[in-house]
């Protein structure tokens, strides 16, 4: 496959959303950078931070595995240790702790391992700041912890949840550049509160946002997740994207129009996920395009064995290569 060159790529996210859009936009696009939420503190990750006091390392070993063109050294930096003391961490994310102490930077850190995983492409992390995100509501409740605040239920809010970083982040310069000098912009699919938001509440992204010339994606969910986006259609994950950053900043938005087998939907039935829902009406008053396709994989994804906080229960993901074809579409539109 030949690689369009001069097309530059940025990518917004972290976690699953944005290892799947990266794993298939990698193959058409030769300048490829994945901006990396940096609140995560769960599972592997925030027993590092807890432990270490170090950054988040889980969602950047994610996109840098994404990216890399070493089959076996992707392997090495995704396998999980199954038993004794280290149960549940990821090799990767040990290694790039561990880097982190040794330098005493994380960002040359994710530069030693950019090189160890032959990474085509760039892995930024938003900020460098260490920093824990925050809901604050009318009940006046505090509640502190990505992970916390992106598996609770918003139920009791009369308003969508009021989030911030503590302590104050602010935009890594380096993803300020990447930003400013992009063709397209992606924010991938994710967990809406405990992803996305944390990459995209950072100081300074609003106003870097605004300055680009570069075309702004939101490639939407596929499923609602329960005491937080329950009966959100497509619109309703762009609003809140949007309101996010702060601006009506939205370009495309790009949503799935296929349905999963009867007995996957079932399954997630069960957790009370469904199927984002399309009501095409409310994209009449919209200013951004809406693109729908069919983007579903076929694969079915399952934990990994091992994972501190993995489920048991299979996964609806979008198709690599099928969602990297239809942002090139957006690309030459």
């Amino acid at each position: 496959m030949t690689k369009i060159t001069g097309a530059k790529i940025v990518v917004i996210g972290g976690g699953t959303g944005s290892f799947t859009l990266l794993s298939g936009i990698k193959n058409y696009v030769s300048d490829v950078t994945a901006i990396v939420n940096m609140a995560d503190d769960g599972g592997s990750t925030g027993q590092l931070r807890d432990e270490f006091g170090v950054l988040p390392p889980g969602d950047v070993r994610q996109c840098l595995v994404a990216l890399s063109e070493s089959p076996k050294v992707r392997e090495l930096f995704n396998y999980r240790f199954s038993d004794g003391s280290l149960k549940g961490h990821a090799f990767g994310n040990i290694f790039l702790s561990a880097l982190e102490q040794m330098t005493g930077s994380f960002a040359e850190a994710v530069d030693v391992a950019d090189q160890v995983l032959n990474v085509k492409g760039k892995v930024i992390p938003v900020t460098l700041d260490n920093v824990k995100l925050v809901l604050n509501s009318r009940y006046k409740e505090v509640v502190t912890g990505q992970h916390l605040i992106g598996n609770m239920s918003f139920n009791k809010l009369d308003i969508r949840p009021d989030l911030a970083l503590s302590p104050s982040a602010r935009l890594n310069p380096v993803a300020k550049d990447a930003i400013k000098e992009a063709d397209m912009i992606i924010i991938a699919p994710g967990n809406l509160y405990g992803s996305l938001a944390p990459a995209l509440i950072v100081n300074g992204m609003k106003q870097a946002l605004l300055a680009t010339k570069a075309r702004v994606v939101y490639v939407c969910n596929l499923v609602t997740k329960p005491g937080q986006s329950d009966n959100f259609c497509v619109a309703d994950f762009a609003d809140e994207i949007e309101r996010f950053i702060g601006s009506k900043r939205l370009d495309f938005v790009l949503y799935n129009t296929e349905l999963p087998s009867k007995s996957l939907l079932k399954r997630y039935a069960l957790q009370k996920e469904f199927g984002v829902e399309t009501k095409p009406k409310e994209f009449k008053s919209k200013h951004y395009k809406a693109v729908g396709k069919k983007l579903l994989s076929k694969e079915v994804k399952r934990a990994v064995k091992g994972d501190i906080i993995a489920h048991t229960r299979s996964y609806i993901r979008h198709d690599p290569d099928a969602l990297a074809r239809q942002l090139m579409k957006v690309y030459f539109s």
